[in-house]
């Protein structure tokens, strides 16, 4: 088994090797750190499926040697199948929970400067997963006892890549000059207030909108010069 191997999950595998392409090579130890792959052109190669924030200092590294590509899967449909100690199929079904591009700022809200750091990108990847769990009595009490012992890559969306702050202009549907507040972006993209706010907290704090004073009791924004 491969150093940072252990608890890999066959989506993070899949995604590894996809990305880090032929003649590239995985797992590989620079530094303190440990790069998912880097392709044979030289490009680091991350794969985050949770919060950016343990990559804050790692990336810095990688980024003083080359070029980062941190690849942001967000499960658009999930499938789940439950399996007994035997490995027998029990049953499957679609679980009602969907994602979105908007999940990215859920992963970027403790660490909102990493894509502001040079030679750094961001690809979130829209896929679909199955989530494979077993009726082993070992799992979470919400689970009622079922473990999750592994997540497959099950089918492709569409990839979107963020090379630099500007790329960010894609969640704000609002021209340069005019003022909106949380509940304007959260009206506009048919999203939750909650999720609004994350968005134009990540944003502020990377400077592609700012804070031009406050309307009532909501901060007003405008997109940066």
């Amino acid at each position: 088994m491969s150093i940072g191997t252990q608890n890999e999950s066959s989506l993070h595998k899949t995604l590894k090797f996809q990305y880090t392409g032929p003649g590239g090579k995985t797992e590989n130890l620079v530094g303190d750190y440990v790069a998912d792959g880097i392709t044979r052109k030289g490009e680091y190669i991350e794969v985050q499926t949770g919060s950016f924030a343990p990559l804050k200092e790692k990336v810095k590294e990688f980024a003083k040697k080359g070029k980062v590509r941190i690849i942001h899967p967000i499960a658009v449909s999930k499938y789940i199948e439950v399996y007994d100690t035997e490995g027998k199929l029990l049953h499957r079904r679609k679980s009602p929970s969907r994602g979105s591009l908007w999940d990215l700022f859920d992963a970027l809200l403790y660490a909102p400067l990493i894509p502001l750091i040079k030679n750094v990108k961001i690809e979130a990847a829209l896929i679909d997963i199955t989530e494979k769990r077993i009726k082993d009595g070992k799992g979470s009490w919400r689970r009622k006892g079922i473990s999750i012992y592994d997540k497959e890559l099950s089918g492709w969306h569409e990839c979107i890549l963020f090379e630099n702050p500007k790329d960010y202009l894609y969640f704000i549907p609002f021209k340069k000059g005019q003022e909106f507040t949380v509940s304007c972006l959260a009206k506009a993209e048919n999203i939750k207030a909650w999720d609004a706010r994350k968005v134009l907290y990540v944003l502020t704090k990377m400077k592609v909108v700012k804070r031009v004073g406050k309307k009532g009791k909501a901060w007003v924004y405008t997109v940066s010069s």
